[in-house]
């Protein structure tokens, strides 16, 4: 069964930074793209950022560029995000998700909150 479980949100100040975690089963991680998206109060989920499946090539939000690093260690079967310079506005569910034989799979998402 395939599975992301993210994991490292949490409460921090603004201009902080935090990492998150996404760790998969039940499917071949090194072959798919990851990415990582975010739902704040009352607003559609996002796309954060995306990273292909060796690695080589990510992508961002333009609010997120400069900011956010997306990463992975496919021996590990983990896609990481790590942010920093935090503000308010990142406040929201961060969810992992993957695309396994046309099927679209999300984590249960890990809350960040921004806040003074």
């Amino acid at each position: 069964q395939v599975q992301p479980v993210e994991s490292g949100g949490g409460l921090v100040q603004p201009g902080g930074s935090l990492r998150l975690f996404c760790t998969t089963s039940g499917f071949t991680f090194s072959s798919v793209f990851m990415s990582w998206y975010r739902q704040g109060p009352g607003t559609e989920r996002e796309l954060v950022a995306g990273i292909t499946n060796t690695g080589r090539y990510t992508n961002y939000a333009d609010s997120v560029k400069g900011r956010f690093s997306i990463s992975r260690d496919n021996a590990k079967n983990t896609v990481y995000l790590k942010m920093n310079s935090l503000t308010p506005e990142d406040t929201a569910m961060y969810f992992c998700r993957t695309v396994w034989r046309t099927t679209i799979f999300w984590g249960q998402g890990t809350q960040v909150t921004v806040s003074s």
